[in-house]
């Protein structure tokens, strides 16, 4: 049996190439161990099989956005705590991003676009700063829809109300488009969400607030992934 040595080493050696190539090579995920992808370049490796993918490339690393669909039992106060349900065990198996899961995909994720309190549906978490940017700084430009069940009576003008500008201690809420999905749910799609703002509308027109679901972020929406699933944004697609 050889001496373990550092997989960037044996890379080297294998294919005469600089330790900034072999490097980039296997944080790329294109270097396979025994026929399993290794993205850590101070991976020691004695006697195993080491292959260098077909379509390997040097091309710059993507930075990842994950889409996940935060189920019940997580504080939306700390968006953080649902990084523990990203897992590649949890996601979603009809992802058709045509991402190669990396270990990498999961560090230095940052929290995007919070939700409302109280409310479950489609986070962000994205490694790339223009993202987060979006997400973040310029929210007034990316619309949020959120499915909410109601309980209660609704006063006779309350839908005319929910679509008017309202105020919350004399200052003016972001503008809403609301609807009925159903007889016991509301739609509504609102930029530049204020914290307990979709509860406090509902509250004036005398509706109660039973749940909340986030089904869309900008053009993005959750579609059919899963409580307590996820998936890569495709490369190329934007909020």
């Amino acid at each position: 049996m050889s001496e373990p040595v550092r997989l960037a080493k044996r890379l080297i050696e294998l294919l005469q190439c600089s330790r900034s190539e072999a490097e980039k090579y296997i944080e790329g995920g294109w270097v396979l161990v025994d026929g399993e992808v290794v993205d850590a370049p101070q991976f020691k490796v004695s006697d195993q099989k080491v292959e260098l993918h077909a379509d390997a490339t040097l091309d710059p690393i993507t930075p990842m956005t994950i889409l996940l669909h935060m189920s019940e039992g997580f504080d939306v106060a700390e968006p953080t705590a649902a990084l523990k349900l990203i897992t590649p065990a949890t996601r979603a198996s009809d992802d058709r991003s045509g991402i190669r899961i990396l270990k990498r995909h999961f560090a230095r994720l940052m929290p995007t676009a919070p939700l409302e309190a109280g409310a479950t549906g489609l986070l962000a978490f994205t490694q790339d700063g223009r993202v987060a940017s979006r997400l973040l700084k310029n929210d007034n430009k990316n619309e949020q829809e959120y499915v909410v069940e109601v309980s209660g009576e609704i006063e006779p003008d309350g839908l005319e109300r929910l679509n008017s500008v309202m105020k919350r201690n004399i200052w003016p809420l972001p503008a809403a488009k609301v609807s009925w999905q159903n007889e016991d749910r509301l739609r509504f799609a609102l930029k530049n969400v204020q914290p307990g703002q979709i509860e406090f509308m509902c509250e004036e027109v005398g509706l109660s607030v039973v749940s909340m679901m986030r089904i869309r972020i900008g053009r993005i929406p959750m579609a059919k992934l899963q409580p307590g699933q996820w998936c890569y944004l495709p490369v190329g697609k934007l909020f």
